[in-house]
């Protein structure tokens, strides 16, 4: 095992075990080296990766402190991946979003409390009718964000905001390129509102897949591509 990832593994060894817990401050680096038997340049390499994917928060002139650990923070790194994929692979992402977002949506009639479901429905009503192509982009994209907030996961909210940067371009091209495009989305938009509404966890997760597929298989059409192993 190289001398980084081996010194990665002992530091993840003691934040896993509870000896470091989140918001803790790591020791000295010449203590903490010695402790671990690793040389100082070994373990710096390993506070450098453990920071860019979150785990390590270094301040300077003070410190190396483990991060909240939570979810969102931790999954922040999937948004930096997926941003090299933006092109021959968002039609994977569209799928992955096709089993995730149902779910949400059916969580989120379980869970969505009643005055978090108020709001979602004051995003459909603030969209103007004749919002531009960008405003109609950021309200898609701020409901399915409440609703993947409403199931209560954070680590599905994380995960379906991971992946909505790569499928943005689709729905702009789609927006731009596909008459009534606009009219479809804000009607599949009010029916899973309305599901949401009416407590029909069934009827969210049919709605939203009908959503979902709907951008997914007008691209596959658009690119002529051969269909999803989903079904």
């Amino acid at each position: 095992m190289p001398v980084t990832d081996e010194a990665i593994e002992k530091i993840k060894a003691m934040i896993v075990s509870g000896e470091l817990s989140p918001g803790a401050r790591l020791p000295k680096e010449a203590d903490l080296a010695g402790r671990l038997g690793l040389s100082r340049n070994s373990l710096r390499e390993a506070v450098k990766a453990l920071s860019l994917i979150r785990v390590l928060d270094v301040r300077q002139g003070d410190g190396t402190y483990v991060t909240s650990l939570e979810p969102n923070l931790l999954l922040d790194a999937l948004g930096f991946i997926v941003d090299f994929h933006q092109d021959d692979t968002v039609l994977e992402f569209l799928e992955v979003r096709r089993i995730l977002e149902p779910a949400a949506a059916a969580m989120a009639a379980r869970m969505m409390p009643d005055e978090d479901i108020t709001a979602l429905g004051q995003v459909l009503e603030s969209l103007r009718d004749d919002a531009t192509l960008e405003e109609l982009i950021s309200n898609d994209l701020e409901f399915h964000r409440l609703i993947a907030a409403g199931s209560g996961n954070t680590v599905l909210c994380s995960l379906i905001d991971g992946l909505s940067g790569p499928t943005t371009r689709a729905r702009v091209w789609r927006g731009l390129t596909e008459e009534g495009a606009a009219a479809r989305t804000r009607e599949q938009h009010r029916a899973i509102l309305d599901a949401i509404t009416h407590r029909r966890a069934d009827l969210a997760h049919a709605w939203a897949t009908v959503h979902v597929a709907g951008v997914e298989q007008w691209l596959r059409d658009t690119l002529g591509t051969a269909g999803s192993a989903l079904g």
